[in-house]
């Protein structure tokens, strides 16, 4: 694996707790095991520890298992070598996908707080505080790169993958939390389909997960809504219509894409 420095782009060798390239620019290890490499960035932000805490009990619960074992049977068909997971959180996907390949591993997010979990939970993987637009990773030495729900740099995946290296979305379907839509909206929509080509790759698969699950309690209807962007752009009313509930049953509906990196 090679992760390169943030000013100059030189590669960066550990010593002990910090990493170093040969222009002598140092990054400390943090005592929780992430690396920060926004040098010259703005600062990061990324989720509050109350949206991270949501989102984990949320994943802890199981009730995006079957996406979790999609994600994973992908990955142990996918080229083995370095395993780049961008946005990776607090590691619940990342940890999946990397225990079924052989191969490093590497997580990127802006948010500590969600590295700090990321770290424990995968404590042999490598993971950086970083920009998705600003990958710390040298040309051509990824072999699978992950994007569960992040943003989409697609130059800079081009650049750090392999040629024939993979490239794995999950993006909503159109009926995805489509229940919990009708609670919160009078006039509920179905999510917009994206064009799904990307120059520089090859889509050689689209795959649909969909299931139910419910939700028992108030507390996880909150910790499910507070993931969603319905979160940021609903209603008072719809909002206390949903947070009035103890229980909901709904839907999820995804889409795994996978690509191939093109010959040039």
């Amino acid at each position: 694996m090679e992760l390169i420095c943030p000013i100059c782009g030189n590669a960066l060798t550990q010593q002990d707790k910090c990493f170093v390239c040969e222009n002598r620019h140092s990054f400390d290890v943090a005592r929780a095991g992430y690396v920060n490499l926004m040098a010259g960035k703005p600062p990061a932000v990324g989720d509050n520890r109350e949206m991270i805490a949501a989102r984990h009990r949320t994943l802890e619960s199981g009730i995006y298992a079957p996406l979790c074992d999609a994600l994973r049977e992908t990955a142990a068909a996918c080229p083995h070598g370095v395993f780049l997971d961008v946005g990776c959180g607090e590691g619940y996907y990342t940890a999946a996908m990397a225990g079924a390949r052989d191969g490093e591993t590497v997580g990127i997010d802006i948010s500590k707080d969600a590295l700090k979990l990321s770290c424990r939970r995968l404590p042999g993987a490598a993971f950086a505080v970083a920009s998705a637009y600003h990958l710390p990773l040298a040309d051509g030495s990824v072999s699978l790169l992950s994007a569960i729900f992040a943003p989409m740099a697609t130059e800079e995946f081009h650049r750090v993958l392999k040629t024939g290296g993979r490239l794995v979305l999950a993006v909503p379907g159109p009926r995805h939390l489509f229940g919990m839509k009708e609670i919160l909206y009078d006039t509920p929509y179905e999510n917009e389909v994206q064009d799904t080509a990307l120059e520089g790759f090859t889509l050689i698969e689209r795959r649909t997960v969909a299931f139910p699950f419910t939700l028992e309690s108030a507390q996880a209807i909150a910790d499910l809504f507070s993931m969603t962007p319905y979160c940021y752009r609903t209603p008072r009313a719809g909002r206390e219509r949903l947070l009035s509930l103890d229980r909901l049953s709904i839907s999820a509906e995804f889409y795994v894409l996978i690509y191939e990196k093109a010959k040039p």
